[in-house]
């Protein structure tokens, strides 16, 4: 079981309408829209998808890490490296 299978309705539903923003910029290419309208629509996206990221970040931490640092040792370790680097990835994107 995932950390994030409570939330996986609010995850999907997220996710679909992010799948739908981008067909929308897509769309808006193909019309010639302004850029600068087309740019405003690409940043909505990326912003909603770090929403996601965060909301499936929260859960991991809530559910994985906080069962493995009471379990304490090598188990704990590598859960807290695991979480370092991906938020280390998710701040440099």
């Amino acid at each position: 079981m995932h950390g994030y299978d409570e939330d996986k309705a609010k995850v999907i539903a997220r996710l679909r309408r992010i799948e739908g923003q981008v067909r929308a910029i897509t769309q808006m290419v193909e019309d010639d829209k302004y850029f600068i309208d087309i740019l405003t629509q690409i940043s909505a996206s990326n912003s909603a998808l770090k929403s996601v990221a965060l909301l499936l970040l929260d859960d991991h931490l809530n559910h994985c890490v906080r069962q493995a640092a009471a379990e304490g040792g090598e188990v704990a370790d590598e859960k807290l490296s695991e979480v370092e680097k991906v938020i280390s990835r998710l701040v440099r994107s």
